[in-house]
């Protein structure tokens, strides 16, 4: 290839596709220290999940009915930075919020209550992070929140008869769950921030993104 050749195909002109992917990009690359900081702050609840001295199931539906309103607030905030099932996102959100409310408010709540709780929340969400993963934008880091569904899933599975073991193994579940979820924050802001610098060089060079 010429070099007039190679510099004809750099300096190709924009398209508005191009303007708008480039835009979507750097816009959602902009705020990957959101992803980091959520998915630090669930690797940190998960780990004192797991180093809990479990001591009553008040307090067992304390700490579940926190990860169900930072997983709701956290979907919330995520529907309004996608551009696809934006409306799943805000309605695994506000069941969120709910499941957690509900988690406080129940009066004399049992375990089997909270596990079935549990169950419902990890297999709703595994179910949406699956088809978004596989219907959505195929990002470079799709297949990790393929990954985080079937996890949610195998957990939820799981959840339905940990209430028949013991709250070590269900608060076990629960930090797991913590974990594995923040560990894909971390990887997705990461892979955010790499994604954006790759279209900002783009822009700059007149290209457009592929």
């Amino acid at each position: 290839m010429t070099s007039e050749t190679r510099q004809a195909t750099d300096s190709r002109p924009s398209t508005p596709l191009g303007d708008t992917l480039r835009r979507g990009v750097r816009e959602a690359s902009g705020v990957w220290w959101w992803y980091l900081i959520l998915g630090v702050a669930w690797v940190w609840y998960g780990m004192f999940v797991l180093s809990y001295r479990v001591g009553s199931l008040a307090a067992v539906a304390a700490l579940v009915g926190v990860a169900f309103l930072f997983g709701g607030f956290g979907q919330l905030v995520a529907a309004g930075r996608v551009e696809t099932w934006r409306w799943l996102y805000i309605v695994t959100g506000i069941l969120g919020v709910a499941a957690g409310i509900m988690t406080f408010v129940w009066p004399d709540i049992t375990l089997y209550v909270a596990s079935i709780l549990v169950a419902w929340y990890l297999i709703v969400f595994g179910t949406v992070h699956i088809v978004d993963a596989l219907a959505g934008p195929k990002v470079s880091w799709w297949w990790t929140g393929l990954l985080l569904g079937i996890a949610e899933l195998l957990l939820g599975v799981w959840a339905i008869r940990s209430w028949e073991r013991s709250l070590l193994t269900f608060m076990t579940l629960v930090g797991v769950w913590a974990i594995v979820y923040g560990v894909n924050e971390i990887f997705a802001a990461f892979t955010l921030r790499e994604t954006g610098k790759r279209a900002e060089q783009a822009a700059d060079s007149g290209r457009v993104l592929d």
